[in-house]
């Protein structure tokens, strides 16, 4: 999720982090951004007060993710990395430490949000950083729920919204996440010999990892991926309350495109073969997905909160 060297305004308004002197030597930039998601970040949904502070959260989780998914690092150098990113996010003063962290870090400080979600993010790429297998569904889970669902609870925590509500905005981000390694299947095989499809149903479909290097699906592995798409869904249906249940509305409007896009991309995959092709939304459906979530968040009245909590 890192900015190109560049610096100018992207589309989606938010200004974008400019790119610090420790680049070469330490952060290890994708060319990744914000305008190649899925969903999107930090948009004019957000109020323009806040529109800063995510474009500093994404900038620190573009730059770390990057770390992990880098080729040509060794595990131990990839942990070194991200392990000078966690101090510096967390306030200590250190001389190698990257300004996508230290941003971070002041914008934390400023706006009260706690730090964990940063440690959460780093925990997951860490363990991206060596381990390239998982066993089952809830050791996938596991993983998202530190790879994804802190971006989630970032952005409530930053509109003073309810922590009772975290566990169906996680499961949103969750969803979001398990789209993106079905998207990807082919490519972290190929570039990273990672396979987040769970072992035990590769074996139980009769499907081996040999087989996400194919040009297309074995029936196998279509099984396989159908099996993670039910669960995708599953996850879809926990997360339709979110938007409804949010105070902010700017917020609510910004979760129901986003879970709009998550449903659209389901039918995709469910239809389509990730291998043979990048399975991605036209304009024409992520506009009919925005509109659709910005209508219902229009229409609908929200249902009953729970009290804000006061940040600590």
């Amino acid at each position: 999720m890192t900015e190109n060297n560049k610096a100018a305004a992207p589309a989606n308004g938010h200004p974008r982090e400019t790119p610090s002197s420790e680049t070469p030597s330490l952060e290890t930039p994708s060319g990744k951004s914000a305008e190649t998601e899925n969903f999107p970040v930090g948009s004019r949904l957000i109020a323009a007060h806040l529109r800063p502070h995510v474009g500093r959260f994404y900038a620190f989780a573009r730059a770390i993710d990057d770390i992990a998914d880098n080729p040509d690092l060794a595990p131990e150098d990839k942990c070194a990395r991200l392990d000078i990113f966690a101090a510096t996010v967390m306030g200590e003063a250190l001389d190698e430490a990257p300004l996508t962290a230290r941003r971070l870090h002041e914008s934390l400080e400023e706006t009260g949000v706690s730090v964990r979600h940063c440690l959460d993010l780093i925990s997951a790429f860490k363990q991206d950083a060596v381990q390239n297998r998982y066993e089952s569904f809830d050791d996938l889970i596991d993983y998202c729920n530190r790879s994804a669902a802190p971006v989630g609870r970032y952005l409530l925590d930053l509109h003073g919204e309810d922590q009772a509500f975290w566990p169906i905005s996680d499961a949103l981000c969750n969803s979001l996440q398990i789209i993106n390694h079905l998207q990807d299947c082919g490519d972290d095989y190929h570039q990273m010999n990672r396979i987040y499809l769970p072992q035990s149903d590769l074996r139980e479909a009769g499907a081996v990892d040999t087989d996400l290097g194919r040009a297309k699906t074995s029936p196998a592995l279509r099984a396989v991926i159908d099996r993670l798409i039910e669960s995708v869904h599953e996850l879809n249906d926990q997360a339709a309350r979110l938007p409804k249940a949010l105070q902010s509305r700017r917020l609510a409007a910004e979760s129901a495109v986003i879970h709009n896009i998550a449903r659209s991309l389901t039918t995709e995959l469910a239809r389509r073969d990730p291998l043979a092709e990048r399975i991605k939304l036209s304009r024409w459906q992520i506009a009919m997905a925005a509109g659709g979530g910005l209508l219902s968040t229009l229409v609908s009245r929200p249902e009953k909160p729970l009290p804000k909590k006061p940040r600590s």
